[in-house]
């Protein structure tokens, strides 16, 4: 059993991936009805899955509980460290948000950032790309992040091999 305030690793890319939809979807209609109420929302989904992972977050709860196991695709283990660095981007981004909307009075630079982060969930929910995760990456590259954090995120070559096993029994069952 996982503690309440751990993050998982390995994550399911497939979950996350649908996270950063839902976020989008959230953030898109924050932006088109102008609900600053709805900003808070987000950031504290983002506070939630820094924290916990899914534990505490209601949107983490349904992609991992309800959707994903519906799905017709295989769970996709990606390491955890460079997910849940994102999050806490998510946090910066959401909180600077909701601060600059309902603090600042600061409308225009409000609605900017959290269309940043939009742009940011739109790249890992439709590509695959995860913005915190390079960041991750080009820390540990230039020393900032000891490479002891995530040692899953250096063995390139254990993640290729595993994954050409994957397509391999994936082309065997079909």
């Amino acid at each position: 059993m996982r503690q309440l305030f751990g993050f998982p690793n390995p994550v399911n890319e497939v979950s996350a991936r649908l996270v950063a939809a839902g976020v989008v979807l959230m953030s898109l209609a924050a932006l088109a009805f102008q609900l600053e109420w709805l900003v808070v929302v987000i950031a504290l989904g983002f506070i939630a899955r820094v924290s916990t992972g899914p534990t505490l977050s209601v949107l983490g709860q349904l992609v991992t509980r309800v959707i994903t196991p519906r799905l017709p695709v295989r769970a996709k283990p990606v390491p955890g460290p460079p997910k849940r660095f994102a999050q806490g981007i998510g946090v910066v981004f959401a909180v600077t948000s909701a601060a600059l909307l309902l603090v600042f009075d600061a409308d225009l630079a409000g609605w900017i950032v959290l269309g940043a982060l939009a742009a940011a969930a739109t790249l890992e929910s439709v590509f695959a790309f995860c913005l915190g995760c390079q960041i991750f990456a080009l820390l540990i590259r230039v020393g900032l992040v000891p490479a002891s954090v995530c040692e899953a995120c250096n063995d390139i070559r254990a993640r290729t091999e595993a994954n050409l096993r994957e397509r391999e029994l994936a082309q065997e069952g079909a």
